[in-house]
């Protein structure tokens, strides 16, 4: 296998462990975290370098030039980025990658919707014959219980909660590891401005689904181990350790919310990169180091907005749910849990599979755009973009430029 560390060209995968002539190989990142460099000891000056040119390949814009008359005497700004796909190939601000996202769903929004609607129906159908079917009534509530009963019967809808929320979480597992592994290979692509197929989305994806699989485990395992080594002193002490209990899961959150944020760019990297597991956590935590903070505030702005535009959606299906099954809000006011009936179930999947169409890109779009401005900023990836695309005469930017963008 190929682990590397560079821009896996889409549409090049090689076989594992097969390298042949023709087939473009990933960049060297610049920070040498990957093996030794594989670049050549003579490079074209700056700005003067064209990518190489072949069948089906399409001249880029003219290098862009220095100078124009004006106030500046004789000197003109900056040249302009070349923008092949859905970005310009330079440091990106936040609303860039945000456009860079709903970009990338309009322009293939056949393959992307193919990828997020039947991944989403296949879970809501599943979700909701797991729900009717498999998972056990919840409790019965007495409210004229004294406390030691409804103590004891708090206990049970909680572990029915954790019982019906298992199956739950592991179809969402599967989902969101199939529409990450394949919206990854589709937003690699927009960003050179290239077509995608599904079938062919599909065949990049599929040799990483493994690894992607094993990561999507690691990761809320150590979240959960990271949790309970910081509430679990408290609880062997008893009643005297709520407070350490307390204490120590505020600081279990902490360290997870640091950890994720620190690994946010593993999922891409994994793909992109052709990594194992561990090497795409170690290359997500080089990404983001020294920009923590940023990689966090569009993190955590992305989930705002992700959680909008989902309760937008849901709320419309939810009420005209309970409109048609009436019988499911009267649960809610009683002693008994809800039983919804097909009819909701049906109404409010509908909506759920609406919203997750629309998500899925966006989510998925903003982690891989930002691993790309990372490596942009830090490796200069924008040189190894504009050749992959055949963009012609496009040279570096000028110093100081790479840590622009917002």
């Amino acid at each position: 296998m190929n682990d590397t560390p560079g821009w896996a060209s889409p549409g090049s995968a090689p076989s594992e462990g097969q390298n042949g002539p023709g087939v473009p190989q990933p960049a060297p990142p610049a920070d040498g975290s990957g093996p030794a460099s594989k670049w050549s000891k003579e490079q074209p000056p700056p700005g003067q370098w064209s990518a190489p040119t072949g069948p089906g390949q399409v001249p880029g814009p003219p290098p862009p030039r220095w100078g124009g008359g004006g106030h500046h005497g004789g000197w003109g700004g900056p040249p302009a980025a070349a923008k092949p796909g859905v970005i310009p190939l330079r440091p990106l601000g936040v609303g860039e990658i945000l456009d860079g996202a709903v970009s990338t769903l309009r322009a293939h929004w056949r393959t992307v919707l193919s990828v997020t609607i039947t991944v989403s129906v296949i879970s809501q159908i599943c979700s909701i014959l797991v729900e009717r079917y498999l998972l056990p009534a919840p409790p019965e509530v007495d409210p004229d219980a004294t406390p030691e009963e409804a103590l004891q019967q708090s206990v049970e809808s909680l572990q029915a909660s954790l019982v019906a929320l298992g199956p739950a979480l592991l179809i969402t597992l599967i989902g969101t590891l199939l529409t990450t592994a394949l919206l990854t290979v589709v937003i690699s692509r927009s960003v050179l401005g290239r077509p995608i197929t599904l079938a062919e989305a599909w065949r990049e994806a599929r040799p990483r689904i493994p690894h992607l699989l094993g990561l999507t485990l690691l990761l809320p395992l150590g979240s959960a181990a990271i949790m309970t080594v910081g509430v679990l002193p408290g609880m062997l002490i008893g009643g005297a350790g709520v407070l350490l209990s307390v204490v120590g899961g505020l600081a279990a959150i902490t360290v997870i919310i640091w950890l994720m944020v620190r690994f946010a760019l593993a999922s891409p990297a994994l793909v992109l990169e052709r990594q194992g597991v561990i090497t795409s956590l170690r290359r997500s935590a080089k990404l983001v180091q020294g920009a923590w903070w940023r990689v966090f505030g569009i993190t955590l702005l992305t989930l705002l907005l992700v959680f909008v535009v989902s309760m937008v959606i849901a709320i419309p299906f939810t009420v005209i749910g309970f409109a048609v099954d009436g019988a499911g809000i009267g649960d809610l006011f009683t002693g008994s849990g809800p039983d919804f009936g097909w009819p909701f179930l049906i109404i409010t999947g509908i909506g759920s599979v609406i919203a997750s169409s629309i998500t899925y890109p966006i989510s998925a779009g903003v982690t891989v755009l930002l691993y790309v401005d990372q490596r942009i900023r830090r490796e200069a990836l924008d040189l190894e973009l504009a050749r992959a695309a055949g963009v012609s005469g496009y040279g570096s930017a000028p110093p100081g430029d790479r840590s622009t963008g917002g």
